[in-house]
């Protein structure tokens, strides 16, 4: 139980009715988690008005509510906060609820299009392996030291982020790296907390169905690095324009990474295989299990991040070249025949485009690609036809399927797709709206050394199809039919 008042430092008040002496019992922004002597959130979503629940979160026990107008109806026992912005008055609220846990170990956001589930991921399994109890907060699961709690987004609500930094601290974690998302930034979850550092990957076409322009989603993105303390460093990939961008006017230290021009972490691509990388890191040569250029981009900026953090160079260098990728990052297995089937997360044109050219630097001559791809419902669906348009040109066959269509027609997303096929394609393109059919025919077309791409859902373990999730396995499914072969 805590205080109202305490709770409440740091959040512009604009008129209280009520005592602020209330003992507290825990924070919600949803009634349906309301019961007694809950602080109950009104926060204006994307889909749904907060305000709309009041009544209901006062009749489940809510004693105080924060909102950004008063309802009609105000009862005698309840405390009205009314503020201008509910969203990052929670935030804050929830930094205080459980003591500011962020400022007592050191934590690190990645944001970016891509690249921040391999960062926040390897920095985590680096950290460990050097001895550290550490945390995670990522797309694929959070971790707590060995516990994993699952991941429904890229970044919790702030209440879930504050609750499981509270978890880190009380078992000991020195550190906890997270996935900032530009939804998360742009929604105040992330505000209130004490970040040690920032990493910036890249800037690609991504969520323009939520910020409309490029711009937009840009700014978001340069809010996280305008907000870090100067006490923290900001780490950008200097070979993405919008890197310089990121840290204009940013008070925390800026360092650079890059694979083609000078840096403060400078790399170069020595070899690139299937089994891996060979890189030049700042003058020492290293091998690391990742695969493709865009993740010796990756390295660097784990590489990097842990030299700021405080790691030795020969530390770093000794356990990252024993760590294996995240889950759905570029996953690969050889058949009996010598098929590769590869699972990649990639959902964006630059995301899609990195991993095919990455394929192409590897494959010879007489080793076809195979892609198989869709596009995800109720998301952007201007990238839709710049990613057929991409599969189609960079691979031998393309399959166009179903990803998540969630409350779309499949069909219609398909149909958006193709239009992005150049008319000296269609020959090579095909489309199958069903996955495990779009899958099963791939593996079929493949001959000896071919390699197939599966694309868009990397680790996900189903496929979301008006609102439901039937249990898919991208990687299950490819890998099994390789083997069956």
């Amino acid at each position: 139980m805590k205080r109202l008042g305490d709770i409440l430092v740091g959040c512009k008040i604009i008129e209280t009715i009520g005592s602020l002496e209330l003992l507290v019992s825990k924070l919600v922004f949803d009634s349906r988690h309301a019961d007694r002597d809950c602080m109950f959130f009104a926060v204006k979503g994307t889909v749904a008005d907060g305000h709309q629940y009041i009544q209901k979160a006062v009749e489940l026990g809510a004693t105080a509510i924060v909102c950004e107008s008063l309802p009609s109806l105000l009862h005698p026992v309840v405390t009205y906060i009314v503020v201008s912005d509910s969203a990052q008055c929670l935030s804050k609220a929830a930094s205080s609820f459980y003591d500011h846990p962020s400022a007592k170990l050191k934590l690190v956001g990645v944001t970016g299009t891509n690249g921040k589930t391999t960062i926040a991921t390897l920095l985590f399994r680096l950290f460990i392996a050097a001895g550290f109890h550490c945390g995670l907060l990522s797309t694929i699961e959070n971790k707590i030291g060995n516990r994993t709690i699952a991941s429904t987004h890229t970044t919790p609500d702030a209440i879930a982020i504050n609750s499981m930094l509270n978890d880190m601290v009380g078992e000991g974690c020195a550190y906890a790296f997270m996935e900032v998302s530009s939804h998360a930034i742009d929604q105040n979850r992330t505000t209130g907390l004490s970040f040690s550092g920032g990493i910036f990957t890249n800037l690609t076409h991504d969520h323009l169905d939520y910020h409309k322009t490029f711009a937009a989603y840009r700014d978001v993105k340069k809010r996280f690095f305008d907000e870090l303390p100067s006490t923290a460093f900001a780490l950008i990939n200097a070979d993405d324009r919008n890197g310089s961008v990121m840290v204009q006017n940013c008070n925390a230290t800026v360092s650079e990474y890059s694979l083609s021009g000078d840096a403060d972490f400078k790399g170069k691509v020595i070899e690139n295989r299937f089994e891996g990388l060979v890189l030049n890191i700042n003058g020492k040569e290293v091998f690391t299990r990742l695969i493709g250029r865009f993740n010796a981009s990756n390295f660097l900026a784990i590489y990097g991040a842990a030299s700021l953090l405080g790691l030795s160079v020969d530390e770093i260098l000794k356990e990252l070249s024993l760590l294996k990728s995240a889950e759905g990052r570029f996953e690969f297995v050889r058949s009996g025949d010598g098929i590769v089937g590869i699972v990649d997360y990639a959902h964006t044109p630059d995301a899609l485009e990195n991993v095919l050219k990455t394929i192409q630097e590897i494959r010879t001559p007489d080793e076809q690609i195979i892609t198989v791809a869709g596009a995800g419902g109720d998301r952007d669906s201007k990238k839709r036809p710049e990613m057929a348009r991409i599969a189609a040109t960079l691979s031998d066959r393309f399959i166009i399927t179903s990803d998540n269509p969630r409350t779309e027609d499949p069909m219609q997303i398909i149909r958006d797709m193709q239009q992005g096929v150049p008319v000296n394609l269609y020959n090579k393109t095909l489309t199958i709206a069903d996955r495990h059919e779009a899958i099963r025919t791939a593996v079929a077309f493949a001959k000896a050394g071919d390699i197939i791409l599966v694309a868009g859902k990397g680790h996900e373990k189903y496929q979301e199809i008006n609102g439901v999730k039937y249990p898919f396995d991208d990687k299950k499914e490819l890998f099994e039919l390789l083997k069956s072969r």
